[in-house]
């Protein structure tokens, strides 16, 4: 069964009305072109961090139940989004992505890894789970989660064929490159993309913020990644939609014939806690 997926990279900052205003025209090209599964950015609902030295700015915080993921779902209807988002959860703060359609959240993720200090604005979620949608078995992560290889692979054994990776994934603030594109964090954005798609043999769509927002400049470059780890459509540096046709089980079962990574592991000689 061959589905349409596309992946976002674009700016949103703390407008909540804008933020919905850029997601309903996101839709709204996502259902002209037949898409099935449209991957957001992290914090697409009210911006992410001005920096990551601590700074108390920090997104709204939406309740999981509240009325900004119904109206989000309303903006779905029949679409797959993954949207990221600052859950509330009483007085605690998580740096969260949800999935859902009009009928509702199918999937939520929380971010378990924080890079620098962004632990002085979100507690850490603490695991990694895949769960069924109409386009087939998803998993989800967030922007530094996908630096870790049992991430990934976390959501594979749990039997996930398409995995979203969510980002605000900023430049190097210091070593920065005059062009963008050949920032060496660009270059580890896109390499954590495909090895993660290839070592887990998985669909991988990886959607990023784009633009600036406070200190950070964001690196842009939404993609999609075969299982083979080839980059099937991806944007460039200021953004775009990125946007392609995929067998799903058809390329699944391509990669994995003949050395399937998943069915080939030896978890008993693996050293414990690696």
């Amino acid at each position: 069964m061959t589905i349409r997926l596309a992946a976002v990279a674009a700016p949103f900052g703390r407008d909540l009305d804008a933020c919905f205003a850029t997601i309903e025209a996101l839709a709204s090209k996502a259902r002209s072109e037949g898409v099935s599964v449209l991957a957001l950015p992290e914090a697409c609902l009210g911006g992410y961090l001005v920096n990551l030295g601590g700074s108390a700015a920090g997104p709204p915080a939406l309740r999981r139940d509240g009325p900004e993921l119904r109206r989000l779902a309303a903006i779905a209807g029949d679409l797959v989004i993954c949207a990221g988002y600052c859950e509330a959860d009483g007085d605690t703060r998580f740096n969260s992505v949800v999935c859902l359609t009009g009928d509702g959240v199918l999937g939520h993720h929380r971010k378990v890894h924080q890079p620098l200090r962004e632990d002085r604005s979100y507690a850490a979620g603490d695991g990694f789970t895949a769960f069924d949608t109409p386009a087939g078995r998803m998993g989800m992560m967030i922007c530094y989660d996908k630096a870790f290889p049992e991430s990934a692979r976390s959501l594979a054994l749990d039997g996930a064929e398409i995995v979203v990776c969510v980002s605000a994934w900023p430049a190097s603030r210091t070593d920065p490159a005059p062009d963008l594109a050949d920032d060496r964090w660009t270059r580890r954005f896109d390499l954590f993309d495909q090895v993660r798609a290839l070592e887990n043999q998985v669909v991988w769509m990886s959607s990023n913020q784009s633009g600036s927002f406070g200190d950070l400049r964001f690196v842009g470059r939404a993609k999609i990644v075969a299982p083979g780890g080839e980059i099937l459509a991806a944007t460039g540096v200021d953004g775009g939609f990125a946007v392609c046709d995929v067998d799903v089980p058809g390329v699944l079962a391509a990669a994995r014939r003949s050395m399937g990574h998943l069915r080939d592991r030896r978890p008993e000689a693996y050293a414990a806690g690696s």
